[in-house]
């Protein structure tokens, strides 16, 4: 496979979404990755620059006049379009809300096959093969497709290794979609006051659990998470026990991460939550139950009082600087 679109998502303020690097980072170990961008007209050549620095050879700025209020339509009409026009191998997206209902309607449309949430990719014999953490996280399976152009959504944060930056080519084709589809009405954004990253996507994640003890001896989470400039998590145990918000939940039913860096405090580790952040490529953990089950799946284990041990990490971090 040598051409391979990779849909990026933009935020309401026409920034990069969180997974845009792991969209093209996965598109690129398949093969030549072009960037779709699907924007409203004047609005998509500014993230061109930022594409390139995460491995776009090509960027497609796909112009809609009903992107903003046509639900995912516009998208699927400019994926389609190039796929012919770019006589694409493959087609990447992230695996959000919306990439998964783009993705599932061009696969219709393409009389294909979605594979979806994939952790990894890599080539077979004339076959794209997709990894998966399925079950929990308890499996990794492996799929593939033997007919039809392959669609794959990418887990957003997926571990893959950045692809060589450059200066894209930029190119503009406007889309109309005929297509029906639902309507915005209308869309409110809620502004963070936070200067740490998205946890959803973040290169860094630091998380705590029901070991701390309390919503007050939280804020050692967030001394380490700001030390290595990282984005705050929590496991179920300490959301339920109202240390930190609902938004903050790593695992099976909050947010999965699948960070370079992954630093668990007080974590029992329990299944539900090592689903949402086993794929991560080095987890540390640290914990004063030396059974403790996130062991398991630690690259790094610390058997100790995370109060202890915690400051003087700070202190070795800051010392080194």
């Amino acid at each position: 496979m040598t051409t391979v679109l990779a849909l990026v998502e933009l935020t309401e303020s026409g920034a990069l979404a969180s997974g845009a690097a792991s969209t093209l980072a996965a598109a690129a170990k398949i093969g030549n990755p072009i960037a779709i961008v699907v924007a409203s007209p004047g609005k998509g050549k500014n993230v061109a620059a930022d594409l390139g620095a995460l491995g776009a050879a090509q960027v497609v700025v796909a112009e809609s006049s009903t992107v903003a209020t046509a639900l995912v339509t516009p998208s699927v009409d400019a994926l389609d379009a190039a796929i012919d026009a770019h006589k694409a191998d493959a087609v990447f997206l992230p695996n959000s809300g919306d990439g998964r209902e783009i993705a599932g309607r061009l696969a219709v449309r393409r009389r294909t096959t979605v594979l979806v949430d994939a952790v990894d990719v890599a080539k077979g014999k004339n076959v794209l093969i997709a990894t998966h953490s399925v079950f929990g996280g308890g499996f990794t399976t492996t799929s593939e497709i033997t007919g039809g152009i392959p669609i794959v959504t990418v887990r957003q944060g997926a571990a893959a290794d950045r692809p060589v930056a450059g200066k894209p080519t930029v190119s503009t084709v406007a889309v109309e979609s005929t297509s029906s589809s639902g309507v915005i009405d209308s869309t409110e954004t809620l502004a963070s006051d936070s200067t740490r990253p998205e946890l959803r996507g973040a290169e860094r994640v630091v998380s705590g659990g029901r070991g701390l003890g309390s919503a007050e001896k939280f804020a050692l989470v967030e001394q380490l998470a700001d030390t290595l400039g990282a984005a705050v998590g929590a496991s179920r145990a300490a959301v339920d026990a109202g240390f930190v918000a609902p938004s903050l939940q790593v695992g099976q039913t909050g947010v999965t991460v699948s960070p370079q860096l992954y630093v668990a405090l007080g974590i029992s580790g329990a299944i539900q939550h090592r689903a949402g952040m086993q794929t991560a490529d080095t987890i540390v953990a640290i914990n004063k139950d030396p059974d403790a089950a996130i062991f398991q799946v630690s690259d790094f284990g610390i058997v100790g009082d995370v109060f202890t041990v915690v400051p003087q990490l700070i202190a070795a971090i800051e010392a080194k600087r």
